[in-house]
């Protein structure tokens, strides 16, 4: 009768225990990123003096410890730029003012007054750093640090080297007839140039151009400054089309700008950089003479008008000129074992042994999943699983109070025998 009075206090403790864990699972259904734990028992068992218990008769239950769920939690759109949530595996990656190492999966994130990006307990999210962007749009990364964009940060300008115009001129025209169309460039400093291009007919299908700039944007001298362009002679075929080249594109050469800028040397795409065959950019056909579409790959300088974050966790810069560079891109980190995490409270881990060695690496890479931008993880809780966990921990505990009152009445019966 005394084992199954301690029996009964054990199942009285564990499922005590066990209701603790269900009423934080339900205390934290609306916290970012939480995952519900599972409370686990385990039995208690006999020894006999041999050390085996022949008749396997138990001593009760005890706590095994708690288990997280890390189930995906639903995603929740919202109107902040810097939010993010996690889709699939993997964590942020934080820095506290010690230089350690924490982990999460809440989210949301802000700008400080530094223009550092932090969570809501100022801990430093982490990001490789964006130190040059390849021709086919691929990141080259550099190390992981702090991610930091001040707000009054600036791009520089990039100078005019490229640009594209499409032109029909009007196959009607007399010799001696011209056309004018007008683009922006920039030089090096940035400084916006209007070039404009004069198309004069010399010939029956035979067009020549030439470039000018208003005055004041170049050097009077001496040495006085120039502009010009190179195989600047056009002539097209019967059917309209621009016959092929035979050198290459031509060029818009600028020397001595009054700004103090550097020389331009200006690629004007016209035909293919392979074949020399026409881009189709220059046509001649019967119709006005007429400007359709023209680009330039220049730009000048810009200040930071806002920030966004893509599905591979990309952290741009939008700037004033209309540029949008890549700054940073968050660090997402990997466990081999994620329950084997520490909890650290306020929606932190920390890693441990049983974690195993942090795996940091990029979204969408390996078993890393994706960013969702503007948006946060909501609490994996299952509010109607966890109220049947709730009346089924009450009645276990009913039932181990009951056992130990009925042990209870026992004894006393047992007692009462004598009389």
């Amino acid at each position: 009768m005394i084992g199954s009075l301690f029996a009964g206090i054990s199942g009285l403790n564990v499922n005590a225990t066990a209701m603790t864990v269900i009423g934080d699972n339900i205390a934290n259904v609306n916290t970012t990123g939480y995952k519900s734990n599972r409370a686990s028992f385990a039995n208690i068992m006999n020894q006999s003096l041999e050390g085996v218990d022949t008749n396997g008769i138990g001593r009760g239950v005890e706590f095994w410890g708690t288990t997280p769920l890390w189930s995906q939690g639903s995603i929740e759109n919202t109107s902040n730029p810097t939010d993010m949530a996690i889709n699939g595996r993997g964590f942020f990656t934080l820095r506290d003012d010690t230089g350690s190492t924490l982990y999460s999966r809440a989210g949301d994130f802000s700008f400080d007054r530094d223009g550092y990006l932090i969570n809501p307990d100022g801990l430093f999210a982490q990001g490789y750093q964006v130190s040059a962007v390849n021709p086919d749009g691929t990141l080259v990364l550099g190390t992981i640090m702090d991610i930091n964009v001040p707000g009054q940060s600036t791009t520089p300008p990039s100078q005019t080297t490229e640009i594209t115009v499409d032109v029909n001129l009007d196959a009607g025209e007399a010799v001696g007839q011209t056309y004018l169309t007008t683009m922006i460039a920039y030089d090096s400093l940035g400084n916006a140039i209007p070039i404009s291009i004069t198309f004069e007919k010399m010939a029956v299908n035979q067009w020549d151009a030439t470039a000018s700039v208003p005055a004041g944007t170049l050097q009077t001298g001496p040495p006085a400054g120039t502009i010009a362009i190179s195989d600047n002679s056009f002539t097209f075929l019967g059917n309209g089309a621009l016959q092929d080249a035979a050198v290459g594109d031509p060029q818009i050469q600028i020397t001595g700008l009054g700004s103090g800028a550097a020389d331009m040397n200006i690629v004007w795409d016209v035909f293919d950089d392979t074949t020399l065959a026409t881009n189709g950019d220059l046509t001649q056909y019967a119709g006005p003479s007429m400007t359709t579409f023209q680009t330039q790959d220049g730009y000048s300088a810009g200040t930071l008008r806002g920030v966004s974050v893509d599905e591979y966790g990309v952290v741009n810069g939008a700037y004033s000129n209309g540029q949008i560079t890549p700054l940073y891109q968050v660090v997402l980190t990997d466990f081999p074992n994620q329950s084997g995490l520490s909890k650290m409270g306020n929606n932190l881990y920390a890693e441990s042994r049983n974690s195993g060695q942090a795996m940091p690496g990029m979204a969408q890479s390996g078993r890393l999943g994706s960013i969702s931008p503007s948006a946060i993880e909501m609490s994996n809780v299952d509010l109607a699983q966890e109220f049947v966990k709730m009346i089924t921990t009450q009645r276990a505990f009913q039932a181990n109070s009951r056992v130990i009152t009925t042990s209870d009445e026992i004894l006393a019966e047992l007692i009462n025998i004598k009389r």
